[in-house]
């Protein structure tokens, strides 16, 4: 992704008006003109319920098109709304990657009975009961959609796990029993195997499973003309499966079709590992450097700004690395949360849209607001967008130097005039840095682009600079023509007159 930008259209907390698919088809001309590449866009299909936000996953084939848990629409609009907004996305070359739940099945039709076992929850291969019938929600025949697009009925069979016995009401993880079924293999280690996460826990060892998951891969890909797909919770789906997925997928679609995983965890070993499990075909997340920001917003000045990178996947894997500051996971009031403070805010994104390596990813709530209040961060990020843009270019410099001031250069190309940029990031005091940009750029001087600093820089003749950034803030430097100052200019014709 050359200088792509990826957003993530949403946050948990958008109102359950049936309006936001249209709302983003109307952004689709602003998204394009501020760089935005690529949308990441919610779950588009039926959940449990209307309000849910897409996680509670109950029909992937419906789109919003039958009328099933009370409603047609989901909580985002229609299906054709849908369909409007992708190519009114397209129209403005922004792609468009669907997030896909695929890790469970929630608010099934009927239940069913079968056998199950009792496990801990903390390490779910430690089985606290015998085998004992319990009454799970395990049956999904659709009766709102029928057979249209897909035949397939699930059952208890093509789960591993539940969460609750309708027969004695008790709520734990249910490890389901019968004929060659375990945990899936290929998951993370966290919780002795990290298979079960939430409700109706599929099965994809199951080959009825993965034929049904790679056809709805397939036709929803084709249906809503997809560029890619965040792929939700992999951390607790068979590495095999998401492997096979993505090549049925891209068969259909094009090995360029794009996949993003959301593997939650910040042991960059772990990420190590499924990549290359995965032979390097999906990029992921870069929680390790999420938890940095997080951690240097939340010390101050106590943080040491040098190991900002550290243990990260763009500084390890700069080519697979998706950088976010915060996402719909870290927001205050979520499962994982981790929000990003917000003095710190300007420095991270700054960091993840300016560095060369990385393909940042710019979350709704920080850039559109939360719950409906205004947004803090959306002037900067403008900012910071329109510098990547047109300054963003050629090689890199780091000045990771300082514990309470980091800097880093980019010299510029060719290609772009006026291209390079010059950025300070303190946590402390005020700073400042001698830093090269080039000796191309030689007796230029650079201004400050986000109105922090209001001093030039003078650009020496080996291309160096001292450049400044005040205490807690972020600075960020370009080049500028040479000022036509039209007080100047007046004394200058005041003065030929009186000669």
């Amino acid at each position: 992704m050359k200088n792509g930008i990826m957003m993530q259209y949403f946050e948990w907390n958008l109102p359950n008006d049936g309006q936001f698919w249209n709302k983003l088809k109307e952004d689709a001309p602003h998204l394009e003109e501020i760089g935005v590449t690529a949308v990441w866009i919610p779950p588009a299909y039926k959940g449990k319920e209307q309000n849910d936000v897409g996680y509670g996953t109950y029909d992937l084939f419906d789109l919003g098109e039958f009328d099933q848990k009370n409603t047609v629409r989901t909580k985002y609009g229609t299906k054709q709304e849908l369909q409007d907004a992708i190519k009114a996305l397209h129209d403005h070359h922004v792609d468009v990657y669907l997030d896909a739940v695929m890790n469970h099945k929630a608010g099934a039709d009927y239940t069913e009975k079968f056998m199950a076992k009792e496990v801990d929850e903390n390490n779910r291969e430690e089985e606290t009961t015998d085998a004992y019938e319990i009454e799970g929600w395990t049956g999904f025949n659709f009766p709102g959609r029928g057979d249209k697009y897909s035949d397939f009925k699930w059952h208890w069979y093509h789960f591993t796990g539940t969460d609750y016995d309708n027969k004695t009401g008790k709520t734990t993880v249910f490890k389901i029993m019968g004929d060659g079924k375990d945990w899936s293999s290929g998951v993370d280690d966290e919780n002795g195997n990290y298979d079960y996460l939430m409700f109706a826990n599929l099965d994809f060892d199951h080959p009825e499973v993965v034929k049904e998951m790679e056809k709805w891969g397939v036709w929803v890909s084709r249906e809503l003309d997809l560029d890619g797909m965040r792929l939700d919770a992999i951390k607790h789906i068979n590495d095999e499966f998401i492997k096979k997925f993505l090549a049925a997928v891209r068969k259909e679609r094009g090995e360029d079709f794009y996949a993003v995983g959301e593997y939650w965890k910040q042991d960059l070993d772990s990420l190590d590992e499924y990549l290359k499990e995965e032979r390097y075909k999906v990029d992921l997340f870069d929680v390790p450097l999420h938890y940095n920001m997080y951690q240097a917003s939340e010390h101050g000045r106590d943080y040491d700004l040098t190991k900002i990178l550290d243990g990260t996947l763009v500084q390890n894997h700069p080519t697979l690395a998706v950088t976010f500051v915060d996402n719909h996971d870290s927001q205050w009031g979520s499962s994982l949360q981790s929000a990003v403070k917000d003095w710190f805010k300007p420095s991270a994104y700054a960091l993840i849209l300016l560095m060369k390596d990385g393909y940042p990813c710019i979350f709704y709530g920080d850039y559109y607001g939360v719950s409906g209040n205004p947004p803090v961060h959306r002037g900067i990020i403008d900012n910071l967008l329109e510098i990547r843009k047109n300054h963003a270019y050629g090689e890199q410099n780091y000045y990771f130097d300082h514990p309470n001031t980091i800097g880093f250069t980019r010299v510029g190309d060719e290609q772009h005039p006026k291209s390079g940029v010059s950025v300070l990031i303190s946590n402390g005091e005020n700073g400042d840095k001698v830093m090269n940009v080039g000796k191309q750029h030689a007796g230029e001087t650079w201004k400050e682009a986000t109105g922090n600093v209001e001093e030039t820089v003078t650009i020496d003749d080996e291309g160096n600079g001292r450049f400044i950034v005040h205490g807690g803030n972020v600075a960020v430097w370009i080049p500028e023509d040479a000022p036509q100052d039209p007080k100047q200019d007046a004394r200058k014709d005041d003065a030929g007159e009186e000669s």
